[in-house]
């Protein structure tokens, strides 16, 4: 791989945490090169596995799937605003890079998590934005928002989901910004822009799918 790409992707195993009550891949073989003179594997897992992109038919009724979006909808130029430390995202934090998010397709939040993937922490509170955040990102001409953690939303147990409960999902998806999740290495990042691509499998009606994302910067 050339060293101007960076793959923003984890690797996808039956060993991975996935969200709570979702049900782990599993990988099975089926054939081998030695009995059947050609290897393939049988793989189940939910569509929100690993890294993966959030569909806005995934929260809002009536959205659109993944396949109905252009190709283009999934590659764009990105910046990465770094957010370790932080409590929360705030408006006011993201007004400090209002010029650049003008600029870009996606923005992508390195909180930190990444560094506590397969680890019970890693579904401990992280930095999301505040509904007054997500809100303002609304206003520029993204084509979505991505995290190197579980969700753009706190975990909150219930025995519905609700727009209270995932805000962010439900501001965000409504106006059709795509959310990528459960990224990494976004700590070899530039400061400036580069180019992004979070390309899912296109399957009909898809609500969300699992992408192989990178960044790819200027030589």
């Amino acid at each position: 791989m050339p060293n101007n790409v960076i793959d923003l992707t984890q690797l996808l195993n039956e060993k991975i945490k996935v969200y709570p009550d979702t049900a782990p891949p599993t990988f099975s073989v089926t054939n081998t090169v030695e009995k059947d003179g050609f290897a393939e594997h049988h793989i189940a897992m939910a569509s929100h596995t690993g890294t993966h992109i959030d569909a806005p038919c995934h929260v809002v009724q009536n959205g659109r799937s993944l396949d109905q979006f252009p190709v283009e909808k999934f590659i764009g130029n990105a910046i990465v605003i770094d957010c370790r430390g932080r409590n929360e995202i705030s408006l006011e934090y993201l007004r400090t890079f209002e010029y650049k998010i003008t600029k870009v397709d996606f923005v992508l939040f390195f909180t930190g998590w990444q560094y506590r993937w397969n680890t019970a922490g890693y579904f401990d509170d992280c930095p999301i934005p505040t509904k007054e955040a997500a809100r303002y990102l609304t206003g520029f001409n993204l084509k979505g928002v991505g995290v190197d953690a579980f969700s753009l939303d706190k975990i909150i147990p219930a025995p519905k989901v609700t727009p209270k409960i995932i805000p962010n999902h439900h501001i965000l998806l409504g106006k059709e910004i795509l959310l990528i999740e459960n990224l990494t290495n976004l700590d070899k990042l530039p400061d400036g822009v580069f180019s992004f691509q979070c390309f899912p499998l296109k399957v009909e009606n898809a609500e969300g799918s699992p992408v192989r994302a990178i960044a790819v910067m200027d030589e």
